[in-house]
């Protein structure tokens, strides 16, 4: 770590507090350049070291620069408001055009920008009083407090920390355990507080130093929380139930005390992430957790139960997913039916939410014996294509690594006309999608076309897309069409938790978005680069570095071996992103990648399964399948 002070996060520290942070640290394999300022980065193509303006250097493979954040004021500029660090607000958040107002990080008031979200939504409260044409609020600027965690060092500091002219300080410092602590008191007052180890009173600080308390009475005191009622409060005890209900207690979400209780109280909370819900305490960095447990324990009494809750798969059973897995397994049931009699479920017949998950967890473990219940399948998987919202659906032929000949698009043309398709369109997986498809036809129109099912209606493997890669791209380094075309036929027919989304790039130039995939591949000059647990929808997560291969049998055996441990590991309706947060890349990598035995064992298994896999289209067309089954009735919890 490079830093141009004297101690690190000088900011939030003064030099006591970073000193025991840096030697924290480096017990941690930090290391530090403390007083240095960068000059320039070195390297043509890639970083490889930094110059200092003191001239010296030192080598780097990657260079991460933090360098906090600028008001946006361009667009105020050019709007004619006035400016200086930020855009110029008055009491009222009014610009200097009274017909516009501003609030957040952008803004100016008073000589003081703000980088927190509690000021912000201070600053709206007053914004929107006006703008209600209310008119009697105003804004006379934030006391803001810092707290964070590093590494699980706790931190917190808030006001004017270091003290000064006219200032006292009460400290108390314990090395050995890694806590130091100091109060700034003016006038008997608290001016600012730095904590650090131990920030259990960092919420009544704050408060004291908000309400402006005169603290004479229990001020020799001050740093163990002992307020002016006599009451200690040492870190080991209920810190949040002492405080005053306007006391904040989440920064993140400007979340007071008051709030917290009255939700536990009226809406009947019994759980942390009951009141995270209900009121976003706790839900962003976390760090308050320890408060609002507090709360709840001191609101709830004797009924809150700090324990885990075991998640219940459905209201049919007490049972969690994987206690209903392993019964599964143990007992070799076979069917949906004989694993809601031999588990006792409440509802003998299930509901829509356990029996499409007891489904897919019995054909998981028993591929070849395991009874598919087409009943306990949702209706894109019953009917084999994509409902849509006028009743009709899509249909997707597969086209393997998105490669097509004149002759198949024919086809696929002649068919849509045939039956007055309303719609062909490429989806973003590079396959062609037929819409606007009655049910009652959909089994000629597979017939007619003569191709496979895309899958792309089912919790199942949906495309592989590619990008051109060798073939014709004048960038790329590995051939991705021929290795998305090898994965798709040797995943094919591959049921899963939840839809599977694989992709090539030819190049790290990244063209068919590898690394917003389940499975991600990018082609570098010595071979692949593999990624997984990719998610581009609702929730954006970049992929995670698996390992680097050479040759195109091992990313197949590798891309086997990982959905495989997804299907065997991963809940019903989850999707790789989660489960690899949950279960941790390094136990997936010594799992998959490092473990070879266990890798071969896993993609043996995929095979297998595979191998006991049909294509539902053609079934369908000779008859052997009924997609018109009864759908699923939801049984009340």
């Amino acid at each position: 770590m490079v830093h141009r002070r004297a101690w690190p996060l000088d900011k939030q520290l003064d030099a006591r507090g970073g000193k025991l942070l840096q030697t924290a640290m480096e017990v941690r394999g930090v290391r530090f350049l403390l007083g240095k300022e960068s000059a320039a980065v070195l390297g043509d193509t890639h970083v490889i070291g930094l110059r200092f303006t003191d001239g010296s250097e030192i080598p780097a493979d990657v260079l991460v620069m933090t360098i906090g954040i600028k008001p946006r004021i361009e667009i105020a500029q050019a709007a004619g408001l006035q400016c200086e660090a930020g855009i110029l607000v008055d009491d009222t958040l009014q610009t200097y055009d009274p017909r516009i107002y501003a609030v957040g990080e952008c803004v100016q008031h008073r000589g003081q920008t703000y980088g927190l979200v509690a000021p912000l939504f201070e600053q709206a409260k007053v914004a929107a009083n006006h703008l209600a044409e209310y008119g009697r609020m105003r804004y006379q600027g934030s006391v803001t407090s810092t707290k964070l965690k590093v590494t699980g060092i706790e931190l917190f500091s808030a006001g004017d920390f270091m003290g000064g002219d006219h200032c006292e300080e009460v400290t108390l410092l314990d090395s050995s355990q890694g806590i130091y602590k100091k109060v700034i008191l003016r006038d008997n007052k608290v001016v600012g507080g730095l904590l650090y180890g131990d920030t259990s009173i960092g919420p009544w600080l704050f408060q004291l130093m908000r309400d402006g308390t005169d603290v004479s009475a229990f001020r020799d005191n001050i740093v163990f929380g002992e307020t002016h009622l006599g009451d200690s409060g040492h870190a080991g005890e209920n810190q949040a139930s002492r405080l005053a209900d306007g006391t904040e207690i989440c920064g993140c979400n400007g979340i007071a005390k008051g709030s917290i209780v009255k939700a536990i109280r009226e809406q009947g909370l019994f759980t942390l992430e009951e009141v995270r819900k209900c009121t976003k305490a706790s839900a962003s960095c976390g760090s308050c957790t320890g408060l609002v447990e507090q709360l709840l324990a001191s609101t709830l009494g004797g009924f809150y139960d700090s324990t885990p809750k075991k998640k219940a798969l459905c209201g049919c059973t007490d049972l969690s997913h994987q206690e209903v897995r392993d019964a599964i397994l143990a007992e070799k049931l076979l069917s949906v039916r004989q694993t809601l009699a031999y588990l006792d479920w409440r509802h003998p017949g299930g509901c829509a939410t356990c029996r499409p998950a007891i489904n897919y967890y019995v054909r998981t473990a028993w591929p070849a014996e395991g009874l598919d219940d087409a009943q306990s399948r949702f209706i894109n998987e019953r009917a084999h294509a994509n409902i849509q919202r006028d009743g009709t659906y899509s249909v997707v032929p597969r086209i393997y690594g998105g490669v097509t000949s004149p002759a198949a698009l024919k086809r696929i043309a002649e068919v849509a006309e045939r039956h007055n398709v309303p719609m062909v369109k490429f989806t973003g997986g590079q396959r062609l999608d037929l819409l606007g498809v009655k049910k009652e036809d959909l089994p000629q129109i597979w017939a007619e076309l003569d191709m496979p099912s895309g899958h792309a209606y089912g919790k199942a493997l949906r495309t592989v897309k590619s990008c051109v890669g060798t073939d014709f791209c004048r960038f790329g380094v590995q051939d991705s069409t021929r290795l998305a075309i090898a994965l798709e036929r040797g995943l094919e027919r591959m049921w899963a938790p939840h839809k599977v989304k694989l992709a090539v790039s030819g190049c790290p130039r990244n063209c068919a978005e590898s690394t917003i995939k389940d499975f991600g591949i990018i082609g570098v000059d010595s071979g692949w680069e593999l990624y997984v647990g990719g998610n581009g929808g609702m929730k954006v997560r970049a992929a995670d570095l698996l390992c680097k291969v050479k040759t195109h049998e091992e990313v197949l055996e590798v891309a086997k071996a990982f959905l495989q441990m997804y299907r065997e590991d991963a809940q019903y309706l989850e999707r790789t992103a989660p489960w690899v947060e949950r279960v941790g890349l390094d136990h997936i990598k010594a799992v998959v990648v490092e473990d070879l035995e266990s890798r071969r064992q896993l993609a043996a298994r995929m095979d297998f399964a595979l191998s006991q896999e049909k294509d539902p289209w053609a079934e369908a067309i000779s008859g052997r399948l009924n997609i018109h089954a009864a759908p699923l009735r939801r049984i009340p919890a």
